[in-house]
């Protein structure tokens, strides 16, 4: 299971330069990826613009959108050049993990009309792969085309259509920030419907767990989650938070025992010293190693 890094981006009151630091710290300690995730009515970063500033501090990681919300974007067509720029900046690195979005307040700003969202998503997917493969064009000819299979697709939801679609239309699936029972139970249906449509292989399953480490974790981990989740989903959150060394271990044991190919860490603190003591801790777990990246650089 590879280890990766949620940056900062959400955390509100961190110095948006920060996203810089943590990303090429993030490299340098070994994580495999650095991810952002997006929220429209809330106080973080826009999660192009973040990964982008990411990409010019690094060379190597994976960059990675944990999820973007699609259809309040609109337009398809600028969305899809905005990814393959990200994609092409990065020199081939990100992975768009997308979805139809939770947040109702996101949706309701953007004047979209109720109801018809799967049916909205769908079809804003199939306009993108039409401009990632070169099939949009103008008097000035096409817009250019991406290599085949980037940027790397992945697809987040809960429910079955959801499911379906992560194994029909994408790399794999982006499980919820919480919820055992639920990524386990996901994961298999992602896999089923991966077999049922005679896809080769398997789908990438991805986990993501909030961390906290060191003093006062405990009371900073519960006031940013109540700040961000409210009161509806702060308590699910809170109960799969990692606030401790050994819990951080045992999960990562956890995960990888359930099939997780990848497990994404999101901090609940801006400052450089929760990546610092996070690296720390996974120093101990015997699959963690950054070797695979040091290796990367060689060639």
């Amino acid at each position: 299971m590879r280890l990766g890094i949620g940056l900062p981006a959400a955390v509100p009151g961190t110095p948006p330069a920060a996203v810089g630091d943590w990303a090429e710290a993030g490299e340098r300690l070994g994580f495999r990826s650095l991810a952002v995730l997006d929220r429209l009515v809330y106080d973080n970063l826009d999660p192009l613009i973040a990964l982008a500033a990411a990409a010019e501090r690094t060379e190597h990681a994976e960059l990675m959108t944990t999820i973007l919300g699609v259809p309040w974007r609109d337009n398809p067509v600028v969305l899809a050049k905005q990814l393959a720029s990200l994609d092409r900046l990065a020199g081939g690195r990100l992975t768009a993990g997308l979805a139809i979005g939770g947040w109702p307040e996101d949706h309701g700003v953007s004047e979209l009309p109720p109801g018809g969202t799967g049916a909205r998503f769908d079809a804003m997917l199939t306009a993108m792969g039409r401009v990632w493969a070169g099939e949009v064009a103008g008097a000035a000819g096409p817009m250019p085309a991406l290599p085949a299979g980037r940027p790397a697709l992945l697809l987040g939801g809960l429910a079955p259509a959801a499911l379906t679609r992560a194994a029909v239309r994408s790399d794999g699936w982006i499980a919820p920030f919480f919820g055992y029972e639920m990524l386990v139970d996901g994961a298999a249906a992602v896999r089923r419907a991966w077999d049922d449509a005679g896809r080769p292989g398997a789908p990438r399953i991805v986990a993501e767990r909030y961390f906290c480490l060191g003093p006062d974790a405990d009371t900073t981990a519960d006031e940013y989650l109540a700040h961000y989740y409210g009161r509806a989903w702060a308590g699910a959150a809170m109960a799969d938070t990692l606030r401790s060394g050994d819990a951080l271990l045992t999960e990562l044991a956890r995960l990888a025992a359930a099939g997780c190919d990848d497990l994404l860490l999101f901090p609940c603190a801006g400052d450089l010293g929760q990546l610092e003591r996070l690296a720390d801790v996974v120093a101990a777990w015997p699959a963690f190693s950054a070797q695979d990246l040091a290796v990367a650089s060689e060639h």
